[in-house]
């Protein structure tokens, strides 16, 4: 994580006469220059070039075109960035596919299901040639407004559109609903186009400068008594974090440079109105945790978080779950449901002192393989936000001082499911969060049994012997063939049923067992050879 991380906070413009006229309009014009842009951008035009032609053709100013430029360039290589994760997300699906396949022409030859799971296979493979097409020729293809938006046209009816022209209307809003106005840390309130001054009440007041274009609104726009419900501080403390510092010049000029730190807006509109986000640079808190007092491993699953608290030593101290059901929830209760679990989080790591461990993981390639998955657990991958969970821990633990550390994900499911859950009395998932602390303060992870009792969902367990360590080679090889011995054992599990039958009961002793201990100690002198006559005995008491 960068030491000083973007965070981005929002509010809801006040209603106020003629704002809204005035911020369509921008928001109109920045879309019309920004598809511009990308057109000549593809067809080879000279950045700078371009920049001296948009001044004059749109009537804007050089930072407006860079806030274009910077936005645009954003969209861009982000596409690039994305392609090559995409394009080995449906390589996966159609292997996958191949394979459900195959399977259904040999139980089921010529059922709809097989038909549908065919023209699914025809419409990965075309995508994929389209997309190593683009690839190759460095293509990118970005709709304004959204795909979905776009080819709502051809079926108005289905999309809840009455006639073209009200779809048009909505189209045209669409690509006419925000504009970005570029921050630095150089220009006077971090930002030369649009400026906050803190008023005597507390709440910021917005002085945006509007394009020459817009000369009939003026040349600025004002939006007071603006007060953000979450960052407000920020904000401020960013806008009064800047100063001014002499510096030397080539020629051995002496020149005067304000640096602090940018704020960058974005206005927004939707079905309510007019909203902003400022984002800027978050300053590192003191930092609360250190390692020496232990970790707290994180495993991330589909439906909860598992945690497992540590010492120093990687002895287990307690374990949690904390539920995460998104699927079924919109986006904006997904996010809720994260943030809240992001925030206990970080609290248990600051009130403890421990750092945070959590595992680099990558759930693209588990959502490519729903084609051979069942619905259910396809339903609950597809909506699960893994990225968002990561990025709400790491922003989380920041504001709060914690440390977070990432480790390598490899085999912690396998170690903590052999080592710590049948030990410990906790479940597979809180065995991986101990792996993962234990990996994150470097601990050994070797083998600490040489029969492997794991348990089940269903109550039970699965027994197996571990394989012969090599120990020339590396211990994640000898984790690799306990990972398939493991599957080995899960696999004839679910076949010999017992996967979905009841748990056995207790037997009478295991029970009693469980709540009184019963000591195997014997007295000292009890085996000793008594020399005393029977007299004596008798007045032993019994």
């Amino acid at each position: 994580m960068r030491d000083r991380p973007i965070f981005t906070y929002q509010t809801r413009l006040p209603a106020a006469d003629g704002l809204e006229n005035v911020l369509s309009a921008y928001a109109a014009l920045h879309g019309r220059a920004e598809r511009s842009l990308f057109a000549a951008l593809q067809a080879g035009g000279a950045r700078n070039d371009l920049k001296r032609d948009f001044q004059k053709r749109f009537g804007i100013t050089a930072r407006q075109f860079n806030a274009l430029r910077v936005g645009l360039d954003g969209k861009i290589a982000s596409i690039k960035a994305r392609r090559p994760e995409l394009m080995a997300d449906v390589v996966a699906r159609i292997r996958k596919a191949e394979k459900v396949i195959a399977k259904l022409a040999v139980r089921c030859p010529g059922t709809n299901k097989l038909h549908q799971k065919k023209r699914r296979m025809a419409n990965l493979r075309s995508r994929l040639v389209v997309m190593q097409a683009d690839h190759a020729n460095t293509t990118v293809r970005l709709c304004f407004g959204s795909r979905r938006l776009f080819r709502a046209q051809f079926d108005l009816t289905a999309n809840g559109y009455s006639s073209f022209d009200a779809w048009r209307g909505d189209w045209q809003a669409a690509r006419a609903d925000q504009f970005f106005v570029l921050g630095s840390q150089d220009e006077s309130a971090g930002n030369q186009t649009c400026q906050a001054v803190l008023d005597q009440e507390g709440s910021l007041t917005l002085t945006l400068r509007l394009p020459d274009a817009l000369a009939e609104y003026g040349k600025q726009l004002t939006i007071p008594g603006l007060c953000f419900a979450y960052g407000h501080e920020a904000i401020v403390a960013a806008l009064h974090s800047g100063r001014h510092i002499i510096t030397t010049t080539k020629a051995g000029t002496l020149t005067k440079k304000r640096v602090g730190s940018a704020l960058s807006y974005r206005f927004v509109r939707d079905a309510k109105g007019w909203r902003v986000f400022v984002s800027t640079q978050a300053t590192a808190p003191q930092p609360v945790t250190c390692r020496l007092a232990g970790a707290i491993g994180i495993d991330i699953n589909v439906d909860h978080l598992a945690l497992a608290e540590t010492d120093r030593s990687g002895n287990l101290i307690g374990t949690r779950r904390i539920g995460l059901p998104t699927y079924g929830k919109t986006t904006d209760q997904a996010k809720a449901l994260i943030g809240d679990a992001a925030v206990a989080i970080a609290a248990l790591a600051a009130t403890t002192g421990k750092p945070v461990v959590i595992e680099t993981l990558d759930f693209s390639k588990k959502k490519s393989e729903l084609e051979a998955t069942d619905k259910a657990q396809a339903r609950m991958m597809s909506s699960f936000a893994y990225n968002k969970a990561i990025s709400g821990i790491k922003a989380a633990c920041f504001r709060a001082g914690v440390l977070v550390i990432e480790v390598n994900p490899a085999y912690t499911s396998v170690i903590g499911a052999v080592n710590h859950a049948r030990r410990h009395g906790i479940s597979v998932h809180q065995g991986a969060a101990l792996a993962v602390a234990r990996r994150g303060l470097g601990l050994s992870e070797a083998p600490t049994v040489r029969e492997a009792s794991v348990p089940t969902r269903n109550g039970g367990h699965v027994t197996f012997s571990l394989p012969v360590r090599n120990r020339e080679k590396h211990v994640w090889s000898h984790w690799s063939k306990i990972r398939t011995c493991l599957k080995m054992a899960h696999a004839a599990h679910f076949r010999s049923g017992e996967a979905k039958a009841p748990p056995a009961p207790l037997p009478h002793a295991s029970q009693a067992s469980g709540a009184i201990w019963i000591s195997t100690a014997q007295t000292r002198g009890v085996n000793r050879r008594q020399h005393c006559s029977a007299d004596v005995l008798d007045d032993v008491p019994g």
